[in-house]
Formats: structure tokens, sequence, C-alpha cells
């Protein structure tokens, strides 16, 4: 039965260029939409730019211009990149629209009259320079656990340690520069944990009839999440503000991440004024269309807890499924400014190179698991042009010229029993493709087309259909052996179509035969006439490839919307930014140290005796070690976000430095600094130590 699906990715930032980073996400998204509609279901896709928040206001003062002027541009930019890699959005529009203003309010008054609106005053840092409140990353100060200076709001990056703003030692503000003095103000949250059961239902699978909500490791983390305590969601800001002025309550405004996801909605929206498409057929409770979330794995707390319960308490449905991606990589490390490789979607395509050697590329390695991928510049030469190229295009290329020479372009009426044979194989691998398409596993379905495209090369090298057409008598083979070829082309043009939709589009061309789904792309073409054989895809110049990472060494000044160095938090909304976190710094590693430096670090292993919660704190844990000789420790960590359940880390060796000086913080003394990796906030992982080694232990 035909399904009607509403898919959405997550909106790029207003405030520069595209980069490779971002396109991985919505060239997933993009893929799976086309698969969708060639199964047989009704699409509707739908994208914005997210074009509010402080760092927008602050660019565009800088650059002497209105917001709205400032974002144009941009969005004009956006949807460029977008074409040109073949993204097919049915409406592309802005988070600063109209149709955004007129449902954030809804929603927003609709939570606020079911009681989920609570009001209560908080204390922040503010630029009396400026008259603004200041976000945790136009803040900066000396680290108090360190004493690294020029660190942010909320995080040191020399030692990892994190704390509030008001902790930092001489703050500034990274705006004006001026001290930030303590103020309080009236702000409105959003009280997520009254939804609780609605999220645990959810992740059951009861709303959305069974169907799991996303990939199980996610499903697992939100889980972890919810099980720590929900907290409630700061949704207001003060005047000066870009975004929307919050109803009946003057100068406060929508928190970017409020109405940013509801730009979602508004898109549609504004599609269904053009078109007649009905909005509460797709968005009603309880409607039978579906609403599916493509986004980067950094944001799946926000989609999988806020964002469902935001929903549902303006009475408007959930969403069916979030579908999640990970980071970009290249060349096996982040993406880098000095080595060329932190590449923008204009760079790669001005360097000459086609856009579907890169949607097949990223399409080889995405299954529904949100890991990351990495684009190996020399693999992604090989590949295309083996698979692509050697593989696919070849199998027309050395087959259609004999039609034409030979038969006038008429393809056989029948094919020869071998042939019969090959080709009910075919049919067999290719039977599982629209499943694999439907579960994101576009790997499993490049594996297929490999399998296929083996097998049927494998029969024209072994006919040899250029020794055929020396031979008059065998005229009548070669006819059915070359229509076999160009029919299992044709299949595997309708394999590749959601993947590479403008070169099968070139492809249907030459066949005379449109492929409409993933059946008709079975059709044998017995009897059927082609038009001439123009090339398809040129193999990769890697000529090319070395320009487009020279002119990305040369081209990357400063980003359109100049911010802090890291980018501040309200621009890390969504993860249509799928790069790999970059260091801050220019260079691609951290300077060396020579071996007294590492030496001074007395790193220990500790027994875990004790975790908890720390009340009045949303990110610190409470740990007790074991440190043998050295006693017992009491060491504060940052890591609540990572680890939901800390009574589960009890029995744990960790690993943490010893001699770093005690630390009062008003929780209590905190004695060292436990070990972990990531890039922060959810994505941290303990070190560990194997058992045997005994608390106290010196690491070396």
């Amino acid at each position: 039965m035909s399904r009607r699906l509403l898919v959405t990715h997550a909106l790029p930032y207003a405030n520069g260029p595209l980069h490779l980073g971002h396109m991985l996400g919505y060239i997933q998204s993009d893929i799976w939409a086309r698969a969708q509609r060639m199964a047989g279901n009704e699409v509707v896709y739908v994208c914005a730019d997210d074009a509010h928040g402080t760092p927008i206001m602050l660019a565009a003062e800088k650059a002497g211009m209105t917001p709205e002027a400032f974002i144009e541009p941009i969005r004009a930019g956006h949807e460029a990149d977008f074409a040109a890699f073949g993204v097919g959005f049915d409406h592309y529009h802005s988070t600063h629209s109209p149709e955004n203003r007129e449902l954030s309010a809804l929603i927003y008054t609709r939570l606020r009259d079911g009681g989920y609106i609570a009001r209560r005053d908080i204390q922040q840092l503010f630029d009396p320079e400026k008259q603004m409140f200041l976000p945790d990353r136009y803040i900066k100060g000396t680290c108090p656990v360190c004493g690294t200076p020029d660190q942010y709001g909320d995080n040191c990056e020399n030692c990892g340690a994190t704390y509030a703003p008001t902790e930092l030692l001489d703050p500034y503000s990274v705006v004006s520069g001026a001290t930030p003095v303590l103020k309080d103000s009236e702000h409105y949250f959003f009280e997520l944990s009254k939804f609780e059961s609605l999220l645990r239902d959810w992740f059951d699978g009861k709303l959305t009839g069974g169907r799991p909500v996303a990939n199980a490791g996610v499903v697992a983390k939100l889980r972890e999440w919810l099980d720590g305590g929900l907290k409630d969601w700061d949704i207001s800001r003060d005047a000066p503000y870009f975004g929307f002025p919050i109803p009946d309550a003057p100068g406060k405004y929508f928190y970017v991440w409020l109405d940013a996801p509801v730009g979602y909605l508004a898109s549609f929206k504004a599609l269904c004024d053009k078109t007649g498409l009905v909005f509460d057929d797709f968005l009603a409770p309880g409607s039978q269309a579906e609403m599916h979330h493509f986004i980067g794995k950094d944001i799946i707390n926000f989609h999988g807890l806020f964002w469902p319960a935001m929903l549902h308490g303006a009475q408007l449905r959930t969403p069916t499924a979030l579908h999640v991606n990970g980071y970009l990589t290249v060349n096996g490390a982040k993406m880098s400014k000095s080595r060329g490789t932190f590449i923008q979607a204009r760079t790669y395509i001005d360097a000459g190179l086609h856009p579907e050697y890169l949607r097949y590329y990223f399409a080889t390695m995405l299954d529904d698991a949100p890991v990351d991928v990495d684009l190996d510049l020399k693999a992604f030469e090989e590949r295309v042009n083996s698979h692509l190229v050697g593989k696919w295009v070849n199998i027309a290329s050395r087959t259609a010229g004999f039609v034409h020479k030979f038969f006038d372009g008429h393809l056989a009426g029948q094919f020869g029993p071998e042939e019969q044979a090959l080709w009910n194989a075919l049919l067999e691998h290719y039977d599982g493709v629209a499943r694999l398409y439907r579960d994101g596993d576009f790997a499993g379905v490049a594996r297929r087309f490999v399998l296929m495209a083996d097998l049927v090369n494998g029969h024209i090298a072994a006919k040899a259909p250029w020794t055929m057409a020396k031979d008059e008598a065998r005229r009548e083979e070669l006819h059915q052996v070359c229509s076999f070829a160009i029919a299992a082309f044709r299949l595997l043009a309708g394999l590749l179509k959601p993947i590479l939709p403008a070169t099968v589009a070139a492809a249907e061309t030459f066949l005379d035969a449109p492929i409409a789904d993933f059946d008709d792309a079975r059709a044998e073409l017995h009897h059927h006439t082609l038009n001439a054989f123009e090339p398809l895809l040129g193999r990769v110049d890697a000529k090319r490839i070395e320009a487009m990472v020279e002119a990305s060494k040369a081209s990357l000044g400063a980003p359109v919307a100049e911010a802090p160095a890291k980018p501040p938090k309200e621009t890390r909304k969504t993860m249509s930014d799928t790069a790999a976190p970059t260091q801050p710094a220019e260079t691609d590693a951290p300077a060396t140290i020579g071996i007294d430096d590492f030496a001074r670090l007395d790193l220990r292993v500790g027994k875990v005796l004790a975790c908890e919660f720390v009340d009045g704190s949303d990110k610190l844990l409470r740990f007790e070690l074991d440190a043998g000789p050295l006693g017992t420790r009491q060491i504060f960590s940052g890591i609540r976000a990572a680890y939901g359940e800390p009574d589960k880390l009890v029995g744990r060796n960790v690993v943490f430095i010893a001699n770093l000086a005690p630390r009062k913080m008003r929780f209590g003394l905190s004695e060292g600094m436990i070990l972990s990796a990531g890039e922060g906030g959810a994505d941290l992982f303990l070190l560990d130590a194997d058992q045997g080694a005994q608390p106290g232990a010196t690491v070396r």
C-alpha cells in the first residue's frame, strides 16, 4: 500500500557557504526520498535556512546590514549548491518567514495554555557596553581549573573541564571586550519533565505503529538521557535578538532552537499554500501520513526529546522516525584548512568534479547507523572509476555500438538460454533493493550493484561480442548477448537512479525507456529500439582533485558570519554540518612536548567507589575514587550528558590526574581530573584500565 511521507532535513545555518560535511547528510536524505518515490510512495521533501540567533545579528551589524539583508544571499547560495548536487527539495524556505512566525506562536500558545510553560528568574552575564545578555560562547576568560587564558564560557579546550560561565576568571565579552556583570532576567521554560511517559511510549513504538523511531543505538542513547532525568528547557532570549517575539512577553524572543525545527512545518505549510496539499493531513494527531527527520548525530537529544514533546503538547503529531548520520572526515582526519580538506561544496563543483561521483561514494558507506564517513580522496577516485565507469557505463559502451552497427539499434525479441538464466539470477539479486533503500542501507544497495555488474561484465567478457561480430554465422547470438547487456544496464540504472538521478536521466535518453519505478526497471526490452549512445560518465581526473585541494587552501578566509573561532552554541543547532568538529587552531596537530613535560603529570588508576548526580548542576557527576596509597579522592567531572546512569559506573577503573591542584567548587572540593575521550557533551567516553590494574597504580 502506498505511504504518504513528509521528509525533512536539519536546517543549515544561514552564516556561510555549505561544505562537503554538510552535503553528506543532504545527499543521504535526498537518496532516501527519491527511493521512496520509486517504491510508489508519495513523498513531500522540504527544508529551509535556519536564519535566527545572536551570531547572525552580530555578523549583520558588523557588515553594516540588516539581518534580513544579510541572510538572503546566503540562502541563495545554499539553494544553488543543493541544486548542483541534485538535492531536490519540493520546497526550500527560511525560518524568517510569516509561516514560521505564525506556527511558532501557535505552538507556544498551545503549550502555554496547556500548562507546559513556566516563568522564573535567572542570573546571566550581561555586556554593559552592548547592552545584551551573552550566550556562553560569547564570554571568554581564564579556565578556573588549569589557568589557561582565552577559554570559552562553558568548557576549556586545553584541559577539557566544564563549568558555568560565572566561574571563569577575568571574564570578558567576546562582542565588546567589556567585563560582563551578573544581571537578573525572567525567562520562559518548556517543562519537558511532564512528557516522560509520552517519550517512553514513543521510544517503544506505541505512537508509530510498532515501527522503531530510530536506529537501536540511537534509541538506547535517548533512553539514557531520559533515565538520567529530564530538565526544563529555556526557550526565551532577551532583546536585542534576531528572531520572533514571544506573544504577550515584551522584550522576549523565542530562542532560535524553538523556531528552527518549526521551520520544517513552516516550509511544508508554504508548499501547501502553493499546491493545495492539506497541512493537517500530515500534521494532525492520528494522521496516517508519516514524518521522517534526517539529522546529524549531535542533535539527537533535541529531536528525540524536546521536539516530540513540543509537538505532542501543541496537539500535533509526533515524528515517525529519526534518520541519523555521523560526521565526515577527509583522508582519515578532521576536515583541515591547512591541508586543503575543508572543502566547500562550490569548490568541488568549480574543480570540474561531477557531483554524482560524491553521491555514489557517500552511498557506498551509508547505512542506518550514525557512523562517521571518511572521504578518502584516493579511494574516491578509484571507486568511482571502477564501479561507475568500469562496471556500469562499460556495459553499454561495449555493446551499444554492435546493436546500432548490425541491428539498426533494435534489440532482440528474446534472450538466449544462457542470457535468460543469468537475467533471472540478476532479478533475484535486484529483489531486495527497494527494501534496502527503505531501511537506509545504501551501502547494501551498492554491494548488490557491484555483484550484479560483475556478473554482467563477466558474461560479456566470456562471450566476447567483439569476436562474434567478425563471424556472420553468429549474428543471432551477438544480438542476444548485446540485447541482454543493454537490458541489464537498464536494470542497474533502476537500482542506481536514487543515487545518480542526472546520470540515469541521460541513460534513459539513450535507452528511450524512462524508468518509472523499481518494478519498471525489470523490463527485458525485447524488440525495443535504442537512441544513439553518448558517453555518460568519464573517469575521475586526479588533477581535478588536486586542484580542489589547492583551491581549498587558497580560498579559506573568514566565514561570512564572523563569530567566535569556535561556533557559539546557538550556531550548533543542526547537524546539517556533518564535518567532524574541527580544532579551533589552524594547525592540524597540537604542539609537541618533551618527555619532561609529560613526566610532570601524575596519572593514576582509580576504582570508582561511588558516582552520583550533583544537585544544582546539569553537567557534573560526583565521583569517589579508591586511589590506593593516595587514599580516597573526590572528583567532579562534567560528563553527565554522556552517562545518564552514574550508578552503573561503580566498580570501573578510570584514569585520573592525581597532581592537579585541588579546586574548591560550590558543590565541594574536586581533587583531580578524570580523563575521557570525545568531542564533549554526549560524545564522551571514560578511559578504562584492565581489571588487573590496582587502585593507585601509575599510568606510564
